[in-house]
């Protein structure tokens, strides 16, 4: 594999990331909270979809629409339970809850399902195996394209959202000081609510991904975490576009770890990252910041 095609593949690594770790940077943005359940939540989003693929014969894309609204609501459940009582009591306890909401789906899934490893590669048809060969030995994955430009499409009509519609305004505005927008007539709790259902939707999308690009199984969640976080910090806590460039910067350094020898893969990742925490917040304070 040349050096040109290791970035080309990373890219296309690094888009899935990115969107693996969206709803991660919406909900430290809006709500300063990082959800240790967020890997779980996109695991259990492939379930849904693993699940209705299963019963209907559905194709996976089709699938996800139809799981979409079940994601949706579990996202608004978990504020007004869960979250919404833990960010009333200081900041280890949403890391407690999430902790905890974690291993609880992640034992519910191993009841339901076993431990048996899941894919849903062969239900996508031929956009998983396809690919164009470009001079030079480059290969381009149409699945990777496919996850590339929807990583693309769906930052940039966040960013439309936030910067745009009213409903944008009101998230950006609680993100940046949630008593100042109760004092103006904004209910921070709807907010919070939307946000988390927002970033589980984004977080099933990640799950689809995954579920069609590789296997999955219940326990596969903390292993998709590391990444997200990792794709967050790098790009900046908090800041969308830069979790989509965390995310490709993430991608093309473990591509190139693997050219160099396939062990280094995560470890290239992982190098990176520690050097944006030496670099970035070795000694300031760390960004918060949504959309701008």
């Amino acid at each position: 594999m040349t050096i040109v095609n290791a970035v080309v593949q990373g890219i296309f690594l690094g888009a899935f990331y990115a969107v693996l770790a969206c709803g991660l940077s919406i909900m430290f943005g809006v709500m300063r909270v990082i959800n240790l359940a967020h890997g779980d939540i996109a695991v259990l989003g492939a379930y849904v979809v693993f699940v209705i693929v299963q019963s209907t014969g559905m194709s996976p894309l089709v699938a996800f629409v139809v799981a979409l609204p079940v994601m949706i609501l579990l996202g608004y459940v978990l504020q007004l339970t869960v979250l919404e009582r833990s960010l009333k009591s200081g900041i280890l306890t949403p890391l407690l809850a999430t902790f905890g909401l974690s291993i609880v789906i992640q034992n519910l899934l191993l009841i339901s399902f076993s431990p048996d490893v899941r894919s849903l590669g062969g239900n996508a048809g031929a956009i998983t195996t396809s690919s164009w060969q470009v001079t030079g030995g480059l290969s381009v994955s149409a699945l990777g394209m496919v996850i590339l430009v929807m990583a693309v499409l769906l930052f940039g009509a966040l960013q439309l959202f936030l910067s745009s519609t009213r409903a944008g305004w009101m998230m950006r505005a609680t993100a940046e000081d949630a008593d100042a927008a109760e004092l103006v007539g904004i209910d921070s709790r709807g907010v919070y609510a939307r946000a988390t259902a927002l970033a589980v939707a984004i977080a099933a999308l990640g799950g689809l991904f995954l579920a069609i690009r590789s296997v999955f199984d219940p326990v596969s969640g903390p292993t998709q975490l590391i990444f997200a976080f990792e794709a967050v910090v790098i790009g900046g806590m908090g800041s969308l576009w830069g979790t989509l460039l965390g995310g490709l910067a993430l991608g093309v350094a473990q591509t190139l770890g693997a050219h160099i020898n396939p062990e280094y893969s995560a470890l290239t990742g992982h190098l990176l990252f520690l050097a944006v925490l030496i670099v970035r917040f070795g000694g300031g304070r760390l960004s918060l910041r949504m959309a701008r």
